[in-house]
């Protein structure tokens, strides 16, 4: 039997925001989550650019080649959102977070590609465990033991990202696994996260097996929390076939 990757996207404005900076791709082999920022319409431009530039990562890729290829998505990104701010002086200051998955075409491995504050995280035999790390200010200050990371939930800087994709060179975090048939993953924004515990997020993963009701439910549970962000959602099940 192979593994496979299974997954579902799903998108919503929030409460809140006038529009949605938000882009997701949940494909067979990438799923990947970008969360815009620096102004209403660069914010989307930019969270598009970065879609757009990984989504033909979206194929059969040897397990060798998974980080690199989603080193050169970030980097085509980088150079388009650069592109974009040299041709309209007024986007300076655009950028985007991006948390992507891709999945190799053995089923024997997986590479993920993080920065910024977006997301991933793994439910794995009941246990949730966040596969990231937030490049935000408020991280940076519990790693030094300033804060907790109780304290972090609601600090009023907690949305403050210390690197995203601008157009400049950045440090992008990269990790590899071995997937397991059963795994479910969940890449979200920071419209999630920040208003949905953990707990609750565990208690959905493990109750709604079925992707869509699952992505649904997560989204309705941000908008009762009062919905002030943009809310995206990708989950991504490990089959075996």
């Amino acid at each position: 039997m192979t593994l496979k990757l299974r997954s579902v996207g799903a998108s919503d404005r929030g409460l809140i925001r006038s529009g949605n900076q938000d882009a997701q791709h949940a494909g067979a082999w990438l799923v990947a989550v970008a969360d815009g920022m620096g102004g209403m319409a660069a914010g989307d431009l930019a969270s598009r650019i970065a879609i757009d530039a990984v989504a033909p990562l979206d194929v059969e890729t040897p397990e060798h080649a998974l980080v690199a290829a989603l080193q050169g998505g970030i980097e085509l990104a980088t150079a388009r959102i650069r592109g974009a701010v040299e041709e309209d002086p007024e986007r300076q200051g655009m950028g985007t977070t991006l948390t992507a998955l891709l999945f190799a075409r053995t089923g024997s491995c997986l590479a993920l590609a993080h920065v910024g504050d977006s997301r991933a995280y793994l439910y794995r035999e009941g246990v949730l465990k966040q596969v990231t790390r937030d490049d935000t200010f408020v991280q940076m200050l519990v790693d030094q033991g300033v804060i907790t990371a109780e304290q972090a939930s609601s600090h009023p800087r907690r949305a403050v990202v210390t690197q995203a994709l601008q157009g400049d060179e950045v440090s992008p975090s990269y990790a590899t696994m071995v997937p397991r048939a059963g795994d479910r993953w969940l890449l979200c924004s920071d419209g999630l996260s920040n208003v949905v515990r953990a707990d609750t997020l565990t208690e959905v993963l493990s109750e709604q097996p079925e992707r869509d009701a699952c992505a649904a439910r997560l989204i309705d549970l941000a908008l009762r929390a009062g919905g002030p962000d943009n809310i995206t959602v990708v989950i991504a099940d490990v089959v075996e076939e």
